[in-house]
């Protein structure tokens, strides 16, 4: 089964072959941090990385997943879903290859400086390949099934969205600290960027 997109908008493809798609991209990042979108981040056939000096969730749900990125063959994930949380020291930066005449370039993006002023989240999403951080887990269950996660904690997985016979943990919430994770994807109800910044480098030039 497959890991499917659940926000409202879908970033398909960073192409960022032409200045007027570098533009198109700042305003929906514009967009986001006013809280007026809500979001989803994938970059056809691509991981990409992202860190944060803490993520406080509350809600969590965890369950293995698939997806199949254009291009590639499918790909084992954990799903991490959060009803909501709040991120500080948000990095996040993508590779885009081969680009005519420039190579490659990396997409970065930052927000949540502001300890006082931290990224906001509803409905979160996010498909991992790889995760790295110091966790504290509050009222946590392990080896839950996956179809019988409670309300209670995070956001259901819907049918087809978790592999048959899967369990799951659930968690009342998660604290995590120095956070260093590759995605496939990141989606969320609403996701509020304070402190946006966006910026384009020549090679690659990754957060972590």
């Amino acid at each position: 089964m497959e890991s499917q997109a659940r926000g409202g908008t879908r970033w398909r493809r960073f192409g960022l072959v032409m200045v007027p798609s570098v533009a198109a991209t700042a305003v929906i990042g514009v967009a986001l941090a006013q809280g007026a979108l809500a979001a989803s981040f994938s970059v056809s056939g691509q991981e990409f990385k992202v860190t944060a000096e803490t993520l406080d969730g509350y809600g969590l749900v965890q369950y293995g997943s698939v997806v199949r990125p254009a291009g590639k063959d499918a790909q084992p994930v954990v799903v991490s879903a959060f009803d909501s949380a709040t991120i500080t020291d948000l990095c996040q930066s993508v590779v885009i290859p081969g680009i005519p005449l420039i190579g490659d370039v990396t997409l970065k993006i930052g927000a949540g400086s502001d300890p006082d002023n931290p990224v906001e989240a509803e409905n979160l999403f996010i498909d991992l390949s790889q995760l790295d951080t110091d966790a504290t887990f509050t009222n946590i269950d392990i080896g839950v099934s996956a179809s019988h996660t409670s309300d209670d904690y995070g956001p259901e997985p819907a049918e087809g969205q978790y592999l048959p016979g899967s369990f799951a943990q659930q968690a009342e919430r998660a604290y995590l600290e120095d956070v260093e994770q590759t995605a496939w994807a990141t989606s969320a109800g609403s996701f509020k960027l304070s402190d946006l910044s966006l910026s384009l480098h020549r090679g690659k030039n990754e957060c972590f």
